[in-house]
């Protein structure tokens, strides 16, 4: 999509949850990441995209920006981060908090409907890059190149499922076990058990943030060891019956093999533990699958809305993200007010670019938050057992409770010698 405001700039004002992919902002005003007069604002994400002028942090208190061409930037808060993006501004961190790498190791932009020519409704799925910069589709001055130069391929729509919520479990795992793509047009999707995905290269495709929600306590997705399963663009809400995992990549305990040639990708996938619904679930998402790459991923243990009384029970919660395969790739993860321990990281070869955490907001008292004999957890651990890990831009939010202020915890990050 082309944005063109011949004056002033176009705005932003989000927070997570919210991206911002495959645009043309092409005015002189630029890009401004907040609303009127640098309002509130508290996190996002841009990938794929040019911005012909400035783009404005403003008050933004993080962000991150990735294989893009931005005219120039300008503004801080905390944690601003970029990877693979032209025109981004030097490092320069802990001063200006700019955090700039040259390109992204490894990256697999979001599959996307679109219609072609002669009318015909199409997904194209692009390809796994590694150490790229810029964007996929634009070519040196900014515009997009010939349909067949961009990496990737097309599938025509009728190798997918087109669901509403009113199929059953039954109709969309038949058809994925078939053989079918998946697409999960606008709508919520409450199911006494998971959608599973069993075969390679499979393509799970959410319009409108369709949102899935687990009635008996199962996982909403499951995913096979398996190469090439992209899942992108849903909402995965915890449901009535505490699930011990929301989204399962792979089986626990089993044995792994590499993805690095075709890696599974899950692109704008949003966890919401409460806040909407009232639901509980023990872990929001589990990694046990090598080489996978997780690009703009918010789980969210809500601190407010539904489920949020009585505290600290009504949405319980204790890991966001647990990571068991090796080489996993997290681009951009927002993970906030989990009860233990934000991200536990177990895997070898791991790599985080850009990690933005809260504490939780609603613990009731220091004894009802405590990691065995320590006070309260670290938001981003790195086990024992491993040994190389990489991470950049990593900001943690202290907790911060009202009514306690001698609360306390271990400290925000966790990262482990092997014994």
């Amino acid at each position: 999509m082309r944005i063109t405001a011949p004056s002033g700039s176009y705005q932003w004002g989000v927070s997570q949850g919210s991206p911002f992919r495959r645009m043309i902002v092409d005015n002189s005003g630029g890009l401004e990441l907040t609303n009127t007069s640098c309002g509130y604002a508290s996190g996002g994400f841009i990938s794929n995209t040019v911005v012909t002028g400035n783009v404005a942090g403003c008050s933004q208190q993080q962000w991150y920006t990735r294989n893009s061409t931005i005219g120039s930037w300008t503004g801080d808060v905390w944690n601003m981060v970029f990877s693979g993006v032209q025109g981004a501004p030097a490092t320069n961190y802990p001063t200006l908090k700019y955090t700039v790498l040259p390109t992204t190791p490894v990256s697999r932009e979001k599959p996307f409907l679109y219609v072609d020519g002669s009318g015909n409704y199409n997904v194209f799925v692009p390809a796994a890059l590694t150490n790229s910069s810029g964007t996929t589709w634009a070519g040196a001055s900014g515009t997009a190149t010939s349909t067949g130069s961009e990496p990737g391929y097309t599938l025509p729509i009728s190798s997918f499922f087109i669901a509403q919520p009113s199929n059953s479990l039954s109709d969309i795992n038949t058809a994925l076990a078939n053989g079918q793509n998946l697409i999960l047009t606008p709508g919520i999707y409450e199911y006494s058990g998971s959608i599973n995905i069993t075969n390679p290269n499979t393509i799970v495709l959410g319009l409108g943030y369709a949102t899935l929600i687990p009635q008996t306590g199962s996982a909403a997705i499951t995913v096979a060891d398996v190469d090439g399963v992209q899942i992108a663009g849903l909402i995965i809400d915890a449901g009535p019956v505490s699930s011990p995992v929301l989204m399962q990549i792979g089986v626990q305990g089993s044995a792994r093999v590499s993805h690095q040639s075709n890696p599974i990708t899950i692109n704008d996938v949003f966890f919401r533990i409460g806040g909407a619904e009232v639901g509980t679930a023990a872990t929001s998402l589990e990694i046990d699958s090598d080489n996978v790459i997780l690009d703009n991923i918010w789980a969210w243990r809500a601190d407010h809305g539904a489920g949020a009384s009585p505290i600290w029970t009504g949405n319980a919660g204790e890991n966001g993200v647990i990571v068991n395969g090796d080489n996993v790739t997290a681009l951009g993860l927002f993970v906030e007010h989990y009860e233990g321990a934000q991200v536990v990281w177990n895997g070898n070869g791991g790599e985080t670019i850009f990690y933005q955490s809260e504490l939780p907001y609603d613990v009731p008292s220091q004894g009802a938050w405590m990691d065995g004999s320590a006070n309260g957890y670290p938001s981003y651990v790195v086990s024992n057992s491993v040994t190389s890990h990489t991470a950049y831009g990593l900001g943690v939010t202290p907790i911060s409770v009202k009514g306690s202020p001698s609360l306390k915890t271990t400290g925000s990050l966790c990262l482990m010698s092997p014994e």
